[in-house]
Formats: C-alpha cells, sequence, structure tokens
C-alpha cells in the first residue's frame, strides 16, 4: 500500500483527502468560487492532522476532469507545484469514476451511468462496472484497507442530454448531469433504477482509485498532470511550477 494525496475541484465541491495504508482522511466542503482560497490550506491541515510531511508521501492524485474548466485548472496547477516540489509522481483519476465508486459505495450496486452537468445544455458522461476487489485485513482504527476495480462500459464523451445511451443491463445514475431527468427519462429506453444527483466528485474516491493506479504505475510526471476537458476547444497550457524545488 502506499501513502497517496488526492485533491479535486472539478466542481461546485472542493476536497482533499490523504489515503494512507488505505486508511482514508478527508476535508470535504460544498464552496462554489472559493477553491483557490482553500485548497493549499486544506492540504496544509490535512497533512498536518496525520503528522506526515508533504516528502513522505509516494504520489498525488487529483481529479482530472471533466469538470469545470477553472476548477481543473486550479487542481492542475496545484498539484504540478506541489509534485514537482516534492519531486512526486502524480496519479490523474477520472471525476466521472470517482462519482460511480461513490455510488457503489452507497448502494454496493455495480453498474454506474456517471454524468456531470457540463453547461450549454450538455453533459459530461461514462458508463462503469464498478467493484471491490481485495480487502486487506489489517485495520486501523474502525476501518477496513479496501482497493476498488472500475472498468469503463462507455468512454468519456460531452453530449446533448438527448444523445446520451442507456446502457444494456439494469443500471444506476449518478452526478448533476442528471437534473436533465426529465429529458434523459423521456428518451432513455432503458431508464435508470435510481439516481444520486447530488454526488459530486471527491477526493476520497480519487484517493481510493489511485491506489490500485498507482501499483498498475499509471503515473504522469508532475509537468505532465494535465487537466482532460473533454470539448475539443479548450486546450491546456502547461504552467511552471509553483513550488520550487528541494
Amino acid at each position: 500500500m502506499a501513502a497517496i494525496l488526492a485533491l479535486d475541484t472539478s466542481t461546485s465541491a472542493c476536497s482533499v483527502a490523504l489515503n494512507i495504508n488505505g486508511v482514508v482522511l478527508e476535508d470535504f466542503r460544498m464552496a462554489p468560487r472559493q477553491h483557490n482560497d482553500l485548497i493549499l490550506p486544506m492540504v496544509e491541515q490535512i497533512l498536518q492532522q496525520s503528522g506526515m510531511a508533504l516528502q513522505d508521501l509516494d504520489a498525488i492524485a487529483f481529479g482530472r476532469g471533466p469538470g469545470s474548466f477553472t476548477g481543473l485548472r486550479i487542481s492542475a496547477g496545484i498539484v504540478q507545484g506541489l509534485a514537482y516540489g516534492a519531486d512526486l509522481p502524480v496519479i490523474p483519476i477520472s471525476t466521472l469514476a470517482a462519482q460511480a465508486l461513490e455510488g457503489f459505495q452507497k448502494t454496493g450496486l455495480h453498474h454506474w451511468l456517471s454524468a456531470l452537468d457540463a453547461r450549454m445544455g450538455e453533459i459530461y458522461v461514462a458508463g462503469y462496472f464498478v467493484d471491490k476487489v481485495s480487502v486487506d485485513k489489517v485495520a486501523r482504527g474502525d476501518k477496513a484497507t479496501e482497493q476498488y476495480s472500475v472498468k469503463t462500459l462507455l468512454d468519456e464523451r460531452v453530449i446533448h442530454p438527448e444523445r446520451l445511451e442507456a446502457l444494456s443491463l439494469p443500471y444506476q445514475g449518478v452526478g448533476s448531469g442528471w437534473r436533465y431527468d426529465e429529458i434523459l427519462n423521456g428518451l432513455l429506453p432503458v431508464k435508470p433504477e435510481q439516481v444520486l444527483m447530488e454526488v459530486a466528485p471527491r477526493a476520497a474516491c480519487i484517493a481510493q482509485l489511485a491506489v490500485t493506479a498507482f501499483e498498475k504505475g499509471e503515473t504522469v510526471s508532475a509537468y505532465d498532470a494535465i487537466p482532460i476537458y473533454l470539448r475539443d476547444e479548450i486546450t491546456w497550457e502547461k504552467q511552471a511550477p509553483r513550488i520550487g524545488k528541494r
């Protein structure tokens, strides 16, 4: 197992989590337009709470999108600076996959259409099969360490709601993109069994997915920690590291 810091500012929520050998600490706040002011103090606070320094970590993970253009730029810029300064690898995690994992954790159900409101009458969407792949019998406190698998059934895309495809088997919906539920439920040939519309991407789920990715070697350098927007007309200009190297 590993010690992984995770950040997410892809929606109105702002969250930081620390996964230490499967035990997750998290600071999650609904804070529209406050991400830039909150995110670094939240990182400092959670590291202090754990008694760890940035250099003690094995990697930093972040919600790489899709999501808010401004929010994704904030988290990617912070992660680039932190990772460069501490010489750490970075693990980009899909925000849609993180939502699907939370849906699984809340319900124990496996098949999810994860959707985020993309504005301009569009949604970001992807389909997943989520499962628990291992449970470590070693526990800290009351929490046993766990790992998860998220298999993609429908690739990430940005579409108008009326173009959404249903999964061919019973599934659930999760995320703010389901605010178009009247259109979706009227057009989808197979409706979701339930919808968790209030679920937003959160750093705790990103931190949990990052463990599996880290063990598979799915990391990038600080320089390559870039967001995914899905809209072709939006590009990312890599930022100079904000924190100097040790």
